[in-house]
């Protein structure tokens, strides 16, 4: 078992208040759930109101397809939100059991 884990954060130049930030950060999760096999949520940063970093995760038995899977959801993020501004990402696997 693999398990892959990611961190993005990305910047929201154009947001004011934290009520759009969280208006954001739904709209991208609820994408990426119904898009991709994984699991998201905010996972930092949750008073700055132009940070938004997101955690996502996923379990395959093979760790080129969870870090294929893991790449497709980050490239899937930059793409619908062209307004944001990827600071920085990072790809982690884990073998389990």
């Amino acid at each position: 078992m693999q398990v892959g884990m990611g961190r993005l954060a990305l910047r929201l130049p154009e947001n004011a208040t934290l009520k759009g930030k969280r208006q954001v950060a739904r709209s991208i999760i609820s994408r990426v759930r119904s898009r991709f096999n994984v699991s998201i949520a905010e996972v930092d940063d949750n008073d700055k109101w132009q940070i938004l970093s997101l955690g996502v995760t996923c379990v395959s038995n093979d760790a080129r397809h969870a870090n294929e899977v893991l790449s497709r959801v980050m490239d899937y993020i930059q793409a619908i939100r062209g307004d944001a501004e990827l600071l920085d990402y990072e790809i982690e696997l884990v073998a389990g059991l």
